[in-house]
């Protein structure tokens, strides 16, 4: 079957991203509906209705939770993430935050908390900004003719998320790059590949 990445029919991009919902049911999971359901539909609105924008340090710990439940499960980094103090989330995320539009420096800032990669900061941008900011993962990234191995670094984020903005804009009006990184993440099935 061809990947998605490669297609251009808009109701294929369409159908994957309907999907998505029944892909994250289908997950070895069962915490995982509920977790994707908060990081797409509360978190957003928590992170806007704060001044400066900025999320907690339950937030973070329950957004990495969200990550790793849907990807790999890291132990020590989910450790590291809940050793930060509250005081240090509220300022990385209020920092990282101040500096979108700009396409990495959101993320490098975050990324200086304890536990968190390009992968965990991306995933605070993109609920705060996804009209801007795809999530980071490896699944997605593989599937992106061009970008190589997947590593966990600024450069490569840098990269990827080019070419998810780039097929949001090709895929026209109304299609984010959040949207784009769903679409694709359904279309392989998710973790499980299903």
């Amino acid at each position: 079957m061809p990947s998605l990445w490669t297609s251009t029919s808009l109701p294929a991009w369409k159908a994957a991203l309907a999907s998505y919902d029944a892909v994250i049911a289908r997950q070895e999971s069962a915490k995982l509906p509920d977790r994707d359901r908060w990081y797409h539909e509360t978190l957003p609105g928590a992170i806007a209705a704060r001044r400066p924008p900025h999320v907690t340090l339950p937030e973070l710990v329950k957004l990495t939770e969200w990550k790793m439940t849907r990807g790999k499960w890291r132990a020590r980094n989910l450790v590291l993430v809940q050793g930060n103090s509250a005081e240090a989330v509220k300022a990385a995320t209020a920092a990282g935050l101040a500096a979108m539009p700009h396409p990495t420096a959101p993320i490098s800032t975050i990324a200086e908390l304890e536990g968190v990669g390009p992968a965990t900061a991306s995933a605070v941008v993109a609920a705060a900004a996804p009209e801007t900011y795809p999530f980071f993962d490896e699944l997605v990234a593989a599937e992106i003719p061009g970008l190589g191995e997947v590593k966990f670094t600024l450069g490569y984020y840098a990269r990827y998320a080019d070419q998810i903005r780039a097929r949001a804009a090709a895929l026209g009006k109304g299609w984010t790059p959040a949207m784009v990184e769903r679409a694709v993440w359904a279309s392989v099935g998710g973790k499980a590949g299903l």
